[in-house]
């Protein structure tokens, strides 16, 4: 048998070995830093090695006691190793059991940020689920301030096995109706993090926040306010606009010029960098990873489009086509929609899109194939979008230059045109229309 004495001598000796203690109890020491105790047992004929523990952790007398237990189960008929595993898969369990909505969310939120496209997609998903601004040089969950309207502050405590249909009800219902889309927005986000804790073994069952169990209990969105189109300016009024635009100076201006002539998004234009564009080729192409789409997209360039580009500041160390306020960093998402208030219009910057479709389809004989995919959007089936594959640029390039033509034409012009009346409210024969 060992003694406390016999165990210090052996382990300033450091010698590899194993040495009996008795009743099936062996000290094993691989080094003079590495020690443990290990119980030697037959069972079902078969012979087996259980650890028991490190000797900086457990004495020679708590090691024996350790080993008396086992001889209990042995005793019992109970397998020391099989009941090691249950008891640690029933500690997991419970551990997963009291995981967070929280900590759940913040995992989702790490994994998942880098492939979000949009900074304001970041920074609403973060504000409406984990309570906090974007903040930070990064999307890290902890990071930024707490903001005023954070839905999830009681949901991210609780465990997310905890979580059910009154819970997440909870959240939703009390915003439903007056903010019916923040809210089915904050409900979609919740069962995504549902999704992800249920794949992650963290809780069980049905997803409370799915619409096909929500839908039972809350009316749909569009029955609670009904979808509004963005506010767009009339395309009578498009020339008179841009004589006021053009009259403004700034990267906002420019970039709420160039926004118009190319009918882009706003993102799409505040992120545009020179090595996309093409200047003698007169294109730009957009990045797959920064279209909705999520495939490049070529932009027919005009004279006016060039004309501006060519004008606009370059700042040293950077790609950006429109400088913001701080060095390397794009205008933010709203900047255009500040001028337009400053410009005392009540129209939203996306509707300008609006604008060029109602325009195009009125007042041209273009295609509504060759228009949509000027706005890049996906056009026909699937099927017919695999045969027509062509971005109909030549055909493009031309509406495109007949919109910047309209664009910077004479408002009285344009309106004479659009209404057949001269400024005096004259109407204009057809033939004198068309001369």
């Amino acid at each position: 048998m060992l003694t406390a004495k016999r165990v210090a001598k052996l382990l300033r000796r450091g010698e590899p070995g194993r040495h009996f203690d008795g009743m099936g109890l062996y000290l094993v020491i691989e080094s003079r830093k590495s020690a443990h105790w290990e119980r030697r047992y037959q069972l079902h004929e078969k012979e087996h090695y259980l650890g028991l523990g490190g000797v900086k952790v457990f004495s020679l007398a708590e090691a024996r006691e350790r080993n008396r237990k086992i001889s209990q189960q042995l005793a019992d008929k109970i397998d020391p190793l099989a009941a090691k595993r249950a008891d640690r898969a029933q500690r997991a369990a419970q551990a997963a059991r009291e995981v967070s909505f929280g900590e759940c969310a913040e995992e989702f939120f790490k994994t998942n940020a880098e492939t979000w496209k949009h900074r304001a997609h970041l920074a609403q998903w973060k504000a409406s689920i984990l309570g906090r601004t974007l903040g930070g040089l990064g999307p890290t969950p902890l990071g930024g301030k707490p903001v005023k309207n954070d839905y999830c502050r009681t949901l991210r405590s609780m465990p997310v096995q905890n979580i059910d249909t009154p819970v997440v009800l909870g959240v939703l219902k009390p915003h439903w109706h007056d903010k019916p889309e923040t809210m089915s927005r904050v409900r979609s986000r919740i069962e995504n993090v549902l999704d992800w804790a249920k794949a992650a073994g963290y809780r069980s069952g049905d997803n409370p926040a799915a619409w096909d169990i929500i839908g039972k209990l809350l009316p749909a969105r569009s029955k609670v306010s009904k979808v509004k189109p963005f506010e767009a300016v009339h395309y009578n009024d498009l020339p008179g606009f841009m004589v006021e635009l053009r009259k403004r100076q700034g990267s906002a201006a420019h970039a709420l010029t160039f926004l118009i002539l190319v009918t882009a998004r706003t993102r799409e234009v505040l992120d545009a960098v020179w090595p996309e564009i093409n200047l003698d080729e007169r294109v730009w192409t957009v990045p797959a990873e920064r279209m909705k789409a999520e495939r490049d997209h070529l932009v027919p360039l005009t004279d006016e489009a060039i004309d501006l580009l060519r004008g606009l500041p370059r700042e040293d160390g950077s790609d950006l086509v429109f400088i913001g306020p701080q060095h390397g960093k794009p205008l933010s998402s709203s900047a255009m929609m500040e001028l337009m208030k400053r410009m005392k219009r009540k129209e939203v910057v996306h509707g300008f899109r609006s604008t060029f479709s109602d325009w195009a389809h009125e007042r041209t004989g273009h295609s509504n194939h060759a228009i949509e995919i000027s706005l890049a959007h996906s056009v026909g089936s699937e099927a017919e979008r695999a045969y027509r594959r062509g971005p109909m640029f030549d055909k493009r390039r031309k509406l495109m230059e007949q919109w910047a033509d309209y664009c910077l034409s004479p408002p009285v012009a344009a309106e004479t045109e659009a209404t057949g009346k001269t400024a005096t409210g004259k109407v204009l024969p057809m033939r004198g229309r068309s001369a």
